[in-house]
């Protein structure tokens, strides 16, 4: 780190001020210098200049900063009191109650980062400064004497004018109460009062008889129902048509199946990936459905495909590129209820038609009659 030379030119030169007052302030100057002596000219540096009572170290009565530049000469003209106030008030300094000295502290790269160069006393308080506050030249002003004996009394003055009326003040106490006087006539009845609540629930009575029997009601049998002798029973056992298959893979665009484990009336081709669905019954087609590959970033959108008239049947299985994950396995999935006009061939259809090395698959693909 460079050391400073700091070369003092003046101190306490006044800065006077108008109408004869007293000045707040006094100037300092000083030639700025490297350790190797060189005058640092035309160069932003920053100074903290500190007042001391006392002696070297002393207390401090006033601190203040400058952000000056050196001119050409490496001169800095400050004023001091003028500056940034750190502490202190620098009208307040009591100059007859010294000696006083001044601490200098410089950051030559402009900054806060003060290092102290120097403290020299200030031998010559400005003379403005110094009768401020030191009574310009007389002593200490001394204690009150004691009051004197008083003189004798005057004449009386005329009278003066009576004073604004003052505020009424308290109530007396109240009189002793006179005697009963006659009873009133008798006022008018008043409104009806308000409604009591209602009482308590009184006990339960007794039972009453029972009424007559009334008719017998009639049912009337729905298809599929029977009813004999006031007995209603299904007439038909035939369960509802379903199917449930597992994905395997994808084939050609659809989803290869692998073989079902559960089946009931609908034609499954595991060869031709597809299922029958018959002409005027109902179905329910749900299914989920995760496939996992060497080429994870495919996207696949799954959904149950009428081969038969080319149009999806239901929402879509979307399964999105952030699914491919080795620990967390996110399966879409897709449902339908669909009711054919004529027989149609069924398949699960990969939108995207995307294709690759397949490692696993998971899911299922389920149909139900509904009866």
């Amino acid at each position: 780190m460079k050391k400073l030379i700091l070369s003092f030119v003046a101190i306490a030169t006044i800065s006077l001020s108008s109408f004869g007052q007293a000045p707040e302030g006094f100037k300092y100057q000083a030639v700025v210098r490297d350790a190797g002596n060189t005058i640092l000219n035309n160069q932003a540096v920053g100074m903290r200049m500190t007042i001391q009572q006392g002696s070297i170290g002393g207390t401090t009565v006033y601190q203040e900063t400058f952000a000056p530049t050196t001119n050409g000469y490496g001169l800095v003209n400050l004023e001091i009191g003028s500056g940034t106030v750190v502490s202190g008030d620098f009208t307040t300094i009591d100059w007859a109650n010294g000696p006083y000295f001044i601490e200098t502290a410089v950051d030559i790269t402009g900054g806060t980062s003060y290092a102290v160069m120097g403290t020299s006393q200030l031998m010559s308080v400005p003379y403005a400064l110094y009768a401020k506050t030191s009574g310009n030249g007389a002593g200490p002003v001394g204690p009150q004497g004691p009051a004197g004996n008083d003189g004798a009394t005057g004449p009386q003055g005329p009278a003066g004018n009576d004073g604004a009326t003052g505020p009424q003040g308290p109530a007396g106490n109240d009189g002793a109460t006179g005697p009963q006087g006659p009873a009133g006539n008798d006022g008018a009845t008043g409104p009806q009062g308000p409604a009591g609540n209602d009482g308590a629930t009184g006990p339960q009575g007794p039972a009453g008889n029972d009424g007559a029997t009334g008719p017998a009601g009639t049912y009337t049998a729905g298809t599929g129902i029977d009813i004999t002798a006031g007995v209603i029973s299904a007439t038909s056992s035939t369960a509802p048509e379903y199917l449930m298959v597992s994905p395997d893979a994808i084939s050609a665009g659809y989803v290869s199946f692998g073989s079902a484990s559960a089946v009931n009336g609908i034609a499954y081709n595991s060869a031709t990936n597809e299922f029958t669905l018959k002409a005027g019954k109902t179905y329910m087609l749900d299914g989920a459905v995760y496939m996992h590959t060497t080429t994870s970033s495919n996207t696949y959108s799954y959904v149950f495909y009428d081969k038969t008239n080319n149009a999806s049947i239901g929402t879509e299985a979307y399964q999105r590129t952030a699914d491919y994950s080795g620990t967390i396995i996110n399966q879409p999935s897709m449902a339908a209820i669909v009711t054919p006009v004529t027989d149609i061939q069924v398949g699960i259809k990969d939108i995207y038609g995307s294709t690759g090395g397949f490692i696993s698959s998971r899911g299922f693909f389920r149909v139900i009659e509904i009866k």
